[in-house]
């Protein structure tokens, strides 16, 4: 519809004039994205979360906003209406993103106090799932799936290498460039979360899936500089749903379901502790801000766990 509305054979849409609450969350956006350091998919989830609270502040024209009588109450019932239609994990996200909003708020002047502080929590312990990692079988299986003498296999192939050793998230395969590697110190730029910007080693096995790939399977018509690019024209960058994609349909030609691309990087984790890795170094690897974070692994570290077992007391169960 752009291009035809750009050649005139199409009148362009009428857009609609944006109500007070979106006015809001588009300076909303702006400020998570400059002085909170996130990234556009994530304010845009953060957005889009906050937004049945700014309309349910929308005056009875749609064409003012009430934040000057926000109280706290408001906010309570806002979550205890709102969160019971939605799962733990939504719900959860749903909370952090209304603190953010009404830090923003206070930020900018729209309320006199902050009103993060009377947020209520979701129910639910941190820490308390299992990281899903596969086996080295189910690794071997996933891998071998590709058909490395196509195009297309040599790309999934080199995908599910660098998810599999480096543990990477699916958004920083697909925002990986061809500048990025360096082929000379074997090391690769990675482009994480929040604009972060780090040095990782390229193993040797990565390092030939990418270059075998680059030599054989992307097209001559690549779109820009990103390594990965789609199999199908136009020849453009591939996307992080495109990456997952790419881990679901190796998941279901192995007969292992529908394995999301994270699971992949719970692997990377798992594998790199049964190799006798300590939790600071796989926190490292993996670009854990905080320790917290890589604590998850310590219940997966089966090794390190039974030298703090107590023995069982009694001969039989």
């Amino acid at each position: 519809m752009a291009y035809l509305q750009s050649r005139g054979v199409v009148l362009p849409s009428p857009r609609a004039p944006d109500d007070p609450a979106d006015q809001l969350l588009e300076r909303y956006q702006r400020y998570l994205a400059i002085e909170r350091g996130l990234g556009k998919a994530t304010a845009d989830v953060y957005a889009r979360m906050v937004r049945p609270f700014l309309r349910h502040r929308l005056s009875s024209d749609g064409r003012a906003l009430d934040l000057a009588g926000l109280a706290a109450t408001d906010v309570v019932t806002f979550v205890v209406a709102r969160c019971p239609q939605l799962s733990r994990g939504a719900a959860s996200l749903t909370v952090t993103a209304l603190r953010s909003l009404l830090t923003f708020l206070h930020v900018e002047g729209l309320i006199a106090r902050s009103l993060a502080a009377c947020v209520p929590s979701v129910a639910g312990r941190r820490l308390a799932g299992l990281p899903k990692g596969l086996d080295c079988d189910q690794v071997q299986r996933l891998l071998t799936s590709c058909g490395r003498d196509t195009s297309n296999g040599c790309r999934d192939f080199a995908v599910l290498t660098m998810l599999v050793r480096l543990g990477l998230r699916a958004g920083e395969v697909a925002k990986l460039k061809l500048d990025d590697l360096d082929w000379r110190t074997g090391e690769i730029l990675v482009r994480g979360k929040g604009s972060c910007i780090e040095h990782l080693p390229l193993p040797a096995d990565v390092g030939e899936a990418v270059a075998a790939y680059l030599r054989h399977g992307r097209p001559r018509t690549a779109q820009g500089r990103t390594v990965f690019v789609r199999v199908r024209a136009p020849h453009d960058a591939l996307t992080s749903a495109g990456v997952s994609q790419i881990v679901a349909a190796a998941g279901c030609r192995t007969g292992l379901g529908r394995i999301h691309a994270h699971r992949l990087r719970h692997t990377a984790a798992s594998a790199m502790l049964r190799a006798g890795a300590s939790l600071p170094e796989v926190g490292q690897v993996l670009r854990h801000r905080r320790a917290l974070t890589t604590a998850i692994y310590a219940k997966v570290d089966r090794e390190a766990l039974r030298t703090i077992a107590r023995p069982w007391p009694g001969e039989v169960a």
